[in-house]
């Protein structure tokens, strides 16, 4: 997760540039055919207003096993009816550092968000975290899910089997070190073993309204005071496995 202040909206209600995600999404949601894209300066947003184009096609990829499943740059504003739709991002500022995840779900329409955050952490323990935290207070666990992450490793964590590899061979990998984060993965495995859940990448500040919207929750939990203690990282600093 990268801090991102500017939104080119070549395609909106009133196109432009846009320095905060809320008056970026209100050009954008429900729009047919809006077209959009996050930047970290200004100067970026106005080059990509020159020419609007992005560097990967939009539409969805055929998992073939060699790369996480891309979903549709625009989708997810609503969800399929019956089935639970949820998107998660976390960062950790400097990484390691103050950090933060953001959770949005959907069901029926009905839209739900959810933020926290640690005070030391990492950017892949809140990835992990948002999706932990998100199925932990999950109401209808009888319902398919379909869960996105911008994250690679935890999508394929999960999707190509290696945490279950890891948790078989007693959280070590394949090149014999210690798997990161085993605290997490163990608890997200645990979650995922009853559910019909689908994990599914999607590219990160590529203008997707659910995952701009996570970043800005994570982004302004990873900055509040007082945040707690991530108890799993700092035991694992000092069994030095981080």
């Amino acid at each position: 997760m990268a801090l991102k202040k500017y939104y080119a909206i070549a395609s909106g209600r009133i196109p432009g540039i846009y320095d905060n995600w809320p008056a970026a999404q209100a050009q954008v949601i429900g729009y047919p055919g809006a077209k959009f894209k996050g930047f970290t300066t200004r100067a970026e947003a106005e080059g990509w207003m020159k020419n609007p184009v992005y560097s990967q096609p939009a539409a969805v990829k055929k998992n073939t096993g060699k790369e996480p499943v891309i979903s549709s740059l625009h989708s997810g504003t609503s969800s399929t009816s019956g089935e639970v739709t949820i998107y998660t991002d976390g960062g950790a500022r400097y990484n390691p550092g103050p950090g933060g995840y953001g959770i949005v779900q959907i069901y029926n329409g009905e839209r739900k968000e959810r933020s926290g955050g640690y005070k030391l952490t990492t950017n892949n323990r809140m990835e992990l975290m948002g999706c932990i935290v998100a199925l932990r207070e999950l109401e209808r666990r009888d319902k398919p899910i379909t869960l996105y992450s911008d994250s690679s490793y935890v999508v394929n964590g999960i999707v190509k089997g290696w945490a279950k590899s890891w948790r078989k061979k007693g959280w070590v990998k394949s090149d014999k070190m210690p798997a990161i984060n085993p605290d997490l993965w163990a608890e997200l495995l645990d979650l995922v073993e009853d559910l019909d859940i689908t994990f599914k990448w999607v590219k990160g500040h590529a203008g997707h309204p659910m995952n701009e919207r996570c970043d800005e929750l994570a982004v302004a939990s990873a900055r509040q005071d007082d945040l707690p203690v991530d108890v799993g990282y700092m035991e694992a600093l000092q069994r030095q496995q981080i």
